[in-house]
């Protein structure tokens, strides 16, 4: 059975509906299953072919559990949404292909890297990406931007115009950084979904400018067909240990073209679904590459200038107790 499973499903209705119509071309017996905390609220596993409730991520016997899922609904391919699910399945990836399940994820290392904001700072400089600059604890400059080296969510960040506005925790929380405030009323913020196949090769680029963030997630945003394609193509050609869609985070000056990494999140974004409308098909270039073991080639032609307005919609779950 070539069946698909996504974890923390969520609210990813769309990602569960792109992978079930893309299967299905494919195989019509094919099914997309969902698992998360607590499926009879999350609006993808009701769109899904069938869900289940699992444990945390940081239980002891997630893994187990999740293999037991696995068996029972025949899984080939699991499909990660969330960044604390992704180091825990590449640790258990042997355990898992083992068992015939292919986990589309990056490798641990790079993992690291990613969930690291200094490390993965460094992976951008040695691959001559430009980043925010550092500032100096101890000769700070305004304004500034504070931020986790662990972070995610936006926890924990401080935009910091003046020193009355500094404490003692900035100073003393070992995690913060002290950056470069990169002016979002003068760069424009892209998420790049790019595809990388299994040998760490890129496949595909697609920019799509952030016009509005609600909740973390984009909310309006389009697609461009601008110089960060050709930066990223450049100096991100091969990543050792990249996999599937990885998600990166860029400020572009639209006069002066200076191009600034901020993060890669190794798994599916939650804006990715207007780069699948327009055109780059991660969901099947993944069956193509796991299932049939079909070679990727080099993909350009999606649509430029595609305008995503997201609105709220109802999944009705008919005779709900608590």
């Amino acid at each position: 059975m070539n069946n698909i499973l996504i974890t923390s499903a969520g609210q990813r209705v769309s990602l569960v509906r792109a992978f079930q119509k893309e299967i299905r071309k494919v195989d019509k017996t094919g099914k997309v299953f969902t698992v998360d905390l607590n499926p009879i609220l999350a609006p993808a596993c009701h769109v899904s072919d069938g869900s289940k409730e699992i444990c945390r991520v940081t239980d002891a016997d997630y893994i187990s559990k999740l293999l037991e899922i696995c068996k029972n609904w025949e899984i080939k391919i699991i499909i990660p949404t969330i960044d604390t699910e992704l180091i825990v399945l590449a640790e258990n990836r042997e355990l898992l292909l083992q068992n015939g399940i292919i986990p589309i994820i990056s490798s641990e290392d790079f993992i690291t890297k990613c969930r690291d904001k200094r490390i993965i700072n460094e992976f951008f400089q040695e691959n001559n990406i430009d980043i925010p600059q550092e500032v100096d604890k101890e000769n700070v400059t305004f304004p500034m931007f504070i931020k986790p080296y662990d972070g995610s969510l936006s926890k924990d960040t401080f935009l910091i115009r003046e020193a009355s506005e500094l404490t003692e925790y900035h100073f003393q929380n070992p995690k913060l950084m002290f950056m470069e405030y990169i002016d979002h009323d003068v760069y424009d913020e892209y998420t790049v979904d790019t595809y990388y196949d299994k040998n760490g090769e890129l496949k595909c680029i697609v920019p799509r400018k952030r016009i509005f963030i609600r909740a973390g997630e984009v909310n309006k945003g389009v697609t461009s067909k601008n110089e960060i394609i050709n930066y990223v193509k450049d100096n991100l050609s091969k990543i050792e240990g990249a996999v599937g869609c990885l998600t990166m985070q860029f400020f572009f000056h639209p006069i002066e073209k200076r191009i600034i990494a901020i993060e890669i999140n190794s798994r599916f974004g939650g804006g990715y679904p207007l780069s699948y409308l327009a055109g780059a098909n991660y969901p099947e270039w993944i069956i193509k590459e796991y299932i049939f073991n079909e070679e990727i080639p080099y993909f350009e032609d999606w649509e430029d200038n595609l305008l995503m307005l997201r609105y709220d919609d109802e999944v009705l779950v008919h005779n709900y107790e608590e």
